[in-house]
């Protein structure tokens, strides 16, 4: 039960981040998905996943100075008095306030804490212990901090308070000693050499002196590559990945354009969650190599870098690279997968600020199957768009591009080209419309399905398109269960059921293009831009031509048919000849349409295959 608790709070605390920090970064959080979970990454302050080691996880290393002080109201206590402990010293964003064991730092929080300002400060719980710990509650800048502290019952004999203190990202101070204050009883207090553990001297790193190389990739190298066989050497625009085997070790060699921050990953599956990553940022003219581990489609925990060997950067021309090499097997490392198994491989980019990374700018670049990076070296290529949400484009496209626009245009304009009887005893046009129209609802259909399966639920990311997507569906399904109840030629209601199925039928189509232009824009499609735009509008423009086309020719045949009442046979020759006039018209123009509206789809299809 109480880890359930825990589950539901971390996913709030993740959700309430991403609400409060997207103000700061609106764009950057709009098109770039990687965040690290850290004191400063969580602004409302919720961060009792902190509690035992105090260190926020921002891959930078801690300042050795103290600049803030601790201060509290007395030196002597007796359990169950309460004590007023202050914060204070230049402005800060967060803070972790804990009282410990002087005599055993590294223990459990002693005592809870009550606030003074709540809109501060606020209470943590650690350790399924409510008020262990006092954080911040907000990233607005602070400079002093007052709470009291509640002696326990079973309080040890000396206890410390101690400090975590945030500036900003990459500046803070972990375990900011505090005074000692002791029991009455107590004996003397014999102040350590120390209050901090002393840090992990971070792995050297070096620099790369030139770019990769591509020419061993199937050789000597695994690579994966998009486009695929693009040369890192002579293109900038190149994803590169490549895994050389070194007898029990793997070399890797990553290399893309990005102002933020490049990374892979290993999966069992196609999806982000229970994978081993590694990222490479860049900062301040730096790129930090760091290992990583992703739990679901949340924010990667970052990793000991401990486990990487002769790391390497360089940047140049707008692109990250950086190598490293670790061991196939780490039994020792927790998160680290074995690198002689197959697994699939994604890539991501996305941008980076002040250390702190976000959510990558398009979906990542995922291999098409499963491989073992130590077996026998290929050259791979990558896809970043879902085979469900590939197949979702191509039959809209089909639906809303082909088959209902042309099934409109002959129920609006070949009543008369084609008004002999066709199965059934219905007219021809009527049939063609139909076929067209129950094809445009059956793809709707089936297209409709796809991306709920891919994503398992609703997908809250994807702006205004689901939401128009399911007013298309439901008028896609509505239109033929109209024309169902359709009534006979000349019965009163007729009028109001034409009315009503022109104006389904023509609602739909608007939502539908609207639609397509939104999910066009979409990362889990990938389309080029703005090619995508142009082809889209391009059609839309095309189909509006061609019914003002028709418009016209309909409204100059009829002119052309003077009613002259002293004449009547040449009246009926002359309607005669201008109908077949107007038929071979119509037929030219609607064979043009279709081939334009074929090259249309094809574009679409052509481009849905690429990504």
């Amino acid at each position: 039960m109480g880890t359930e608790v825990k589950r539901r709070k971390r996913r709030r605390v993740l959700n309430h981040h991403l609400e409060m920090a997207a103000p700061q970064f609106t764009l950057s959080v709009l098109v770039c998905a990687l965040l690290i979970c850290s004191v400063t990454a969580y602004p409302n302050g919720r961060v009792a996943r902190s509690c035992a080691g105090m260190i926020p996880q921002h891959n930078h290393s801690p300042q050795s100075d103290p600049v803030h002080k601790i201060t509290v109201s007395q030196m002597k206590f007796k359990p169950g008095d309460q004590i007023k402990v202050t914060l204070s010293g230049p402005p800060f964003r967060g803070f972790l306030l804990e009282a410990r064991n002087a005599e055993d730092l590294s223990g459990p929080p002693i005592g809870t804490f009550t606030l003074i300002d709540s809109d501060s400060s606020q209470i943590l719980t650690c350790e399924d212990v409510q008020g262990f710990a006092v954080s911040h509650t907000s990233s607005s800048i602070k400079t002093e901090i007052k709470v009291y502290w509640n002696a326990p019952s079973s309080a040890p004999d000396h206890v410390q308070f101690l400090a975590t203190v945030v500036q900003k990202y990459k500046i803070y101070w972990v375990k900011i000693p505090g005074p000692v204050i002791s029991q009455p009883s107590a004996p003397p207090f014999t102040t350590p050499e120390a209050t901090t553990q002393p840090l992990t001297m971070a792995p050297s790193v070096s620099h790369l002196t030139k770019p990769f190389s591509a020419s061993e990739c199937g050789n000597k190298k695994f690579c994966v590559r998009s486009p695929l066989n693009c040369d890192p050497e002579n293109e900038p625009a190149c994803v590169f990945l490549s895994f050389t085997r070194e007898n029990q070790s793997v070399m890797v060699e990553m290399s893309g354009p990005s102002d933020g921050y490049v990374s892979f990953a290993f999966s069992h599956d196609q999806w982000m969650g229970d994978d081993d990553a590694y990222l490479c940022i860049y900062e301040d003219q730096t790129v930090y190599i760091q290992p990583s581990y992703l739990t679901g489609r949340s924010y990667p925990v970052m990793d000991s870098r401990g486990t990487l060997e002769d790391m390497a950067w360089r940047l140049a021309d707008g692109v990250i690279q950086c190598s490293f090499r670790r061991n196939i097997t780490l039994p020792e490392a927790k998160n680290r997968f074995v690198l002689n198994e197959s697994y699939y491989i994604f890539y991501a980019e996305g941008a980076a600020h002040d250390g702190r990374i976000f959510r990558h700018s398009q979906q990542p670049l995922i291999t098409y199957e499963k491989y073992n990076v130590t077996g026998t070296p290929q050259n791979v290529g990558g896809s970043r768009s879902s085979a469900l949400l590939k197949a979702h484009g191509a039959l809209m496209f089909v639906a809303w591009v082909t088959t209902v626009s042309t099934g409109v245009l002959v129920a609006r304009f070949f009543r008369s080209v084609w008004s002999k009887a066709f199965f059934f005893g219905q007219a021809a046009w009527f049939q063609v419309h139909r076929m067209l129209m129950l094809a445009t609802s059956m793809l709707t259909c089936v297209a409709f399905v796809l991306p709920f399966v891919y994503r398992a639920g609703w997908s809250w990311r994807a702006g205004y398109h689901p939401y128009l997507g399911c007013i298309v569906m439901t008028l896609a399904v509505l239109q033929p269960l109209l024309a169902t109840f359709r009534p006979p030629l000349h019965d009163p209601r007729r009028q109001v059921f034409n009315w009503t199925h022109w104006s389904v039928g023509t609602a739909a189509r608007i939502i539908a293009v609207a639609a397509m232009f939104l999910g066009m824009d979409l990362p889990g499609l990938d389309l080029p831009s703005p090619q995508k735009t142009y082809a889209m509008m391009g059609f839309v423009v095309w189909h509006i031509g061609t019914e003002v086309i028709l418009e016209i020719h309909a409204y100059l045949l009829s002119r052309k048919v003077e009613i002259l009442d002293d004449d009547r046979i040449q009246i009926l020759q002359s309607l005669t000849v201008a109908e077949a006039e107007g038929h071979v018209f119509k037929k030219v123009v609607l064979a043009v349409y279709i081939c334009g509206n074929v090259t249309f789809l094809m574009i679409f299809l052509s481009a849905i295959s690429h990504v």
